[in-house]
């Protein structure tokens, strides 16, 4: 498949928007300048945020996979096995990241009834919490692999990135969280917990379109 620079560049700037649409979706659930509490600023959110927040998960699934396309061009050079694996397993965890947000719309819910029939909220939203966490527990064996793949072909120079966008890739940010957030003041913690995931991503797409905007290895490719 032969792509132009600008194309390239415009695959790149999908991703991010789909980083950042998704955070937005993050930012209507959980934000509050108030309350630090995820699930009771959950609870008090408007029918309007929780809805949007829903449609924001839509969205920013299609501009993440958009934002794939980048990544499986950087990738061309590998052997099939690297390129398509990595379309396959990062796909899957894009999409997981949608479905996932939707899954806390339940929680949102479920808070939701709960604050407005004083019920105990943490039993209330215990279930869709549970449902939750299953889910994620499918997608952790598809980041391990898609780390293998990725980290190995960049570091050994067969793809069209250089070797420090390693340091962007999401496992790393994704395994220092605690350390990345403990310390915040509370009004900017709220902000970058409850959106940590996707800003992650925002990162790396931001990275993955730098590196590869005036790309020379591209251009040869593309000849």
């Amino acid at each position: 498949m032969k792509m132009n620079q600008f194309w390239i560049r415009v695959l790149g700037i999908f991703g991010i928007l789909g980083g950042l649409i998704l955070f937005a979706g993050d930012m209507l659930l959980y934000y509050d300048p108030v309350n630090m509490s995820l699930k009771r600023n959950m609870g008090n959110a408007s029918d309007f945020r929780i809805i949007a927040s829903g449609v924001c998960a839509l969205f920013a699934t299609w501009f993440y996979m958009l934002g794939l396309g980048q990544v499986y061009y950087a990738f061309k050079p590998t052997k099939p096995i690297f390129r398509n694996g990595v379309l396959i397993f990062f796909g899957s965890i894009l999409i997981a990241f949608g479905i996932v947000h939707v899954a806390f719309l339940a929680i949102a819910t479920s808070a939701k009834l709960a604050t407005e029939n004083n019920l105990e909220i943490n039993n209330a939203v215990s279930l869709s919490e549970k449902i939750n966490g299953i889910m994620r527990l499918f997608v952790y064996p598809l980041v391990g692999i898609l780390s293998i793949f990725f980290i190995s072909q960049v570091w050994k120079r067969k793809t069209l990135y250089p070797k420090w966008i390693i340091i962007f890739f999401p496992l790393f940010p994704f395994l220092i969280e605690d350390l990345v957030t403990k310390y915040l003041p509370d009004n900017i913690w709220i902000i970058i917990k409850g959106g940590y995931l996707n800003i992650i991503l925002v990162v790396f797409f931001t990275a993955s379109t730098f590196a590869l905007w005036n790309n020379r290895k591209s251009e040869i490719i593309n000849e």
